[in-house]
């Protein structure tokens, strides 16, 4: 039997309130964890490298394999044409690290070790020394070590065999596996100001933190847009900016948030922040259910006739099921608490759940923003 139901049910979903809640319970958040200072900006760096000792699970000899095992070699006085050498224990691999803003020279960065050709898995290898190279083409660290997988691949492909994997066996890191070679200069203090860059751009919300440092630091600061406010250094505070940062990033405010639900269809996560509010309107969901049964029947001839055979026939039996349903009035919710438990009341699965709120932004019931993953 092949069953495609809709069913009513208690609802299944919960509604994730975020930010900020109502005006009597508001939490106030640190600066510190709303903005980042300008020029404290990390950067990427990445790097070609080779991995070796992959018991026959390397690369499958391709040539730009061969040809970098060939160049290593001759870096070592061993000269021998790429056409000799074989990749069966080796990977060309991409090496990629973020560099954080103020790091030293000598430091160490976590990497990512990855294979760009047709190695089965990097289980047990070891990064070859690697240059990593910044946007600009310097080399600004240096990687190598044993690659730490966390997963694996199992069994013999092909010809009936069964194959078992766990995560990607080709991607690897190598936790402080790069030192850092050369310092990427930077600077947080421009013509004697520092920049807030928020990181959830917002009118409201950098208007707000512009108010609060000039109540802490009077005239500092000014939102010159949704994502940035200036702070200029109060006088004595030139020589130890640092300092000033660490007493802005304590200042705490309250963030606006915009009214906003977030549907993921494919999981059936519903995501809601407070600020939504669903104005008057009916709603009516009804259940339909249709069950397909098939079955076999057999005719066999009567008694002792002449030249019957048995057959068998195929049955199918469709029912459609649609109760009657209800048109249920929801009085104005103008909070999420008011939102969940009117819509808690009529009792729909969250795939309903969605098609519901779909149907009251069409209608102009819903004053929120819908995003639909």
């Amino acid at each position: 039997m092949r069953c495609f139901r809709r069913s009513l049910a208690l609802i299944l979903f919960v509604f994730v309130v975020c930010c900020n809640r109502p005006a009597d319970g508001e939490i106030g958040v640190r600066i510190k964890d709303l903005v980042m200072v300008g020029g404290a900006r990390d950067n990427q760096l990445s790097g070609f490298g080779l991995v070796v000792g992959l018991a026959n699970d390397g690369d499958k000899d391709p040539v730009y394999t061969v040809q970098s095992v060939a160049n290593m070699l001759q870096r070592y006085g061993i000269h021998l044409p790429a056409s000799t050498l074989s990749s069966k224990n080796i990977a060309a691999v991409i090496v990629t690290a973020d560099i954080h803003a103020f790091v030293k020279n000598g430091s160490r960065l976590d990497v990512t070790v990855s294979a760009m050709g047709d190695a089965k898995s990097l289980q047990g290898g070891v990064l070859l020394q690697t240059p990593l190279f910044g946007a600009d083409g310097k080399t600004y660290a240096v990687a190598q070590g044993a690659l730490a997988v966390g997963g694996f691949i199992g069994g013999n492909s092909g010809g009936g065999g069964a194959t078992v994997q766990k995560n990607h066996p080709t991607v690897a890191q190598i936790s402080s596996g790069a030192l850092v070679e050369k310092e990427i200069p930077t600077q947080i203090v421009h013509d004697n100001q520092i920049q807030l860059l928020l990181r959830e751009p917002d009118f409201t919300s950098a208007a707000r933190m512009a108010q609060t440092i000039n109540d802490a630091f009077p005239g500092s600061a000014e939102a010159s847009d949704p994502t940035m406010v200036r702070v200029k250094l109060p006088q004595g505070s030139e020589k130890s900016p640092v300092a000033f940062v660490a007493r802005l990033e304590a200042l705490e405010m309250i963030p606006d948030t915009s009214a906003r639900i977030i549907i993921n269809e494919r999981t059936g996560t519903i995501v809601a922040t407070s600020r939504i509010a669903i104005s008057a309107c009916a709603v009516s969901h009804g259940e339909l259910t249709i069950s397909i049964a098939s079955s076999l029947d057999v005719s066999q001839p009567a008694p002792a006739s002449q030249g019957g055979k048995t057959v068998v026939t195929p049955r199918t039996d469709t029912k459609v099921v649609e109760p009657k349903g209800a048109l249920l009035a929801l009085s104005e919710m103008p909070t999420i608490e008011k939102v969940a438990s009117g819509l808690n009341a009529i009792g729909v699965s969250p795939r309903d759940m969605m098609s519901i709120f779909q149907a009251m932004k069409q209608a102009g019931a819903l004053q929120a923003e819908l995003i639909l993953r």
